[in-house]
């Protein structure tokens, strides 16, 4: 079994979960088993997973996997399934915050909360908050969307979370936490234990320790001494030690998604990205190393000098039923439309985009630029007080629009007729990728990784130095300047998108499957000692 591992999926992700998302297809239509691997709890992972054709059969949660929720039948459940123990209840909506108060003369009994229109048009239950005769929270119960109770948080006398049990579907309680002051006073989980169906406990220091016990049961559950179980890990916190400490053997992937090295234009001596600073200590402990370039490959092998094979394996895919649509060109587009998709975050810094446009439209006076992402909010605000302050600087109020996150992403990049990018680094940018698909002109600075082999230069678009704003601006003019030479560059960009069609790309990850088989066979299964199983009493 393939497993790609996560934290979770939510309503609005990130490259490496778009990445998985489009992996997961490609290995469905390959007829490849797999199954998306989630840590976190979350009652709606189904709902957002199913909603980009996601199956339930191919979403495997640590959670889901203890309540035995994997599948369920789903059914929904309203504020009048809710059985309070008591009788003549009284129901006050509050329609601005999602929920009903359910009073019994003028005491609160408690809360019904469900979840908002864009997730449930019908109201149904997201939570119950439980009240004591004297108005005291004592418990609170989380519905998972699909119709049923998944975790019960149990609540001190001083208002405090004291215990957290997630249930089976049939009420049994299968793992539980505890909150308990420290030396320090403080209020912190002090453990952890799950209990199985026949009543088996097992207690755990830290949540690491429960997923190791999934990943063991897992890899017990799926092995198989002619093919490997092959774990990629796409984000590696709380897996990158406990993958190392298998019961049994498996085949483990560590999957870059962005620069290796903190400063990405110093690859070779910089310190560490802290996402990868532990994995990359470790780098001969696991099978195998996947960058999505071949040019971070190559500094990966130059910086570290792994043992582990090394793939490189495109994070973009691009259906192959997408080449046989309608190209659409410059004349029928916007003019002067630049275009960005991200996170409008601190290291894409969008306002060094923002001034090369500025100095451009003296010159373009057409130009604009439309924002599509949400707003990353840390340190007080500072990517977009830099943005302001560009546009005011420029006088950019009417032509710099800021919109909030996109689906329907390809219809936008239709429109446009340049995709721009100023980031610090990169892992690949699949925006970038799907842009240019779509024929937008590649506009971006020599940066690694992704955007540098994406864009050829002068060919299907332009790559600057890093940081020359002013230079970008330059290519602007030269780019709508010239309306011959920008659909050389437009017809080029949905040309050397077919480097990423899944034919393409599913011949890379054949490599790597191929080799972890031929690696499992010869080498693991050839030195594995499995634990004796003959001689030893076997209980009824």
């Amino acid at each position: 079994m393939n497993f790609f591992i996560n934290s979770s999926y939510n309503e609005q992700n990130s490259g490496i979960e778009h990445a998985q998302i489009k992996r997961s297809l490609l290995f469905r239509k390959n007829k490849t088993p797999f199954k998306l691997l989630f840590l976190a709890w979350n009652p709606l992972l189904h709902h957002y997973l199913n909603q980009k054709n996601i199956k339930d059969i191919e979403i495997l949660n640590v959670f889901d996997y203890f309540q035995n929720t994997e599948q369920v039948v789903s059914k929904k459940i309203y504020y009048s399934d809710i059985d309070f123990g008591v009788s003549n209840l009284k129901y006050n909506e509050e329609k601005d915050k999602n929920r009903y108060i359910v009073f019994q003369d003028n005491n609160i009994v408690g809360r019904i909360n469900y979840f908002p229109k864009k997730i449930s048009n019908d109201k149904q239950v997201k939570s119950v908050e439980y009240f004591d005769g004297f108005g005291n929270l004592y418990r609170v119960d989380f519905y998972d969307l699909r119709g049923f109770v998944s975790l019960v948080q149990w609540y001190t006398p001083d208002n405090k979370i004291g215990t957290e049990v997630w249930y089976s579907i049939d009420g049994r309680p299968v793992v539980e936490t505890y909150h308990r002051k420290n030396a320090l006073g403080e209020l912190k989980k002090s453990g952890w234990k799950t209990i199985s169906p026949n009543g088996t406990v097992k207690i755990f220091d830290t949540l690491s320790d429960v997923f190791l016990q999934f990943f063991n049961e897992i890899n017990d559950k799926y092995f198989d001494k002619s093919e490997p179980n092959i774990f990629i890990m796409d984000r590696s916190d709380d897996v990158e030690e406990q993958l190392q400490l298998l019961n049994q053997p498996a085949f483990t992937a560590l999957h870059l998604h962005n620069s290796h090295a903190g400063d990405a234009q110093k690859p070779d001596t910089s310190i560490l990205n802290n996402n990868y600073e532990y994995s990359l200590n470790d780098i001969n402990r696991y099978d195998a190393v996947i960058s999505a370039t071949h040019k971070q490959t190559d500094d990966v092998i130059k910086r570290f000098h792994p043992l582990a094979k090394t793939f490189t394996i495109p994070v973009g895919v691009i259906p192959d039923n997408h080449f046989n649509k309608k190209e659409i060109p410059m004349n029928e587009r916007k003019f002067g439309q630049i275009l960005v998709t991200a996170r409008i975050a601190p290291e894409k810094q969008l306002d060094q985009l923002i001034r090369a446009i500025g100095i451009a439209k003296k010159i373009i006076p057409e130009l604009s630029l439309d924002m599509y992402g949400y707003i990353d909010h840390s340190n007080n605000d500072i990517a977009m007080k830099k943005i302001n302050k560009a546009i005011d600087e420029y006088n950019l109020k009417d032509c710099v629009h800021i919109h909030s996150y996109v689906q329907n992403v390809a219809k936008v990049q239709k429109e446009a007729q340049v995709y721009g990018l100023t980031s610090v680094m990169e892992g690949f940018n699949l925006a970038l990728m799907e842009a240019m698909s779509q024929g937008d002109i590649g506009l971006t600075y020599d940066v690694n990784y992704g955007p540098n082999e994406l864009v050829k230069d002068q060919i299907n678009g332009y790559v600057v130095d890093y940081g020359d704003y002013k230079t970008m601006a330059q290519r602007l003019i030269t780019i709508f300047s010239n309306k011959d030479l920008m659909d050389k560059l437009s017809k080029n960009a949905y040309h050397y998108s077919k480097r990423y069609s899944e034919d393409s790309v599913w011949q890379d990850w054949k490599v790597f499957l191929d080799f972890a088989k031929e690696d499992w066979i010869n080498h693991k299964m050839k030195t594995y000692k499995p634990d004796i199983t003959n001689g030893i009493q076997k209980l009824d």
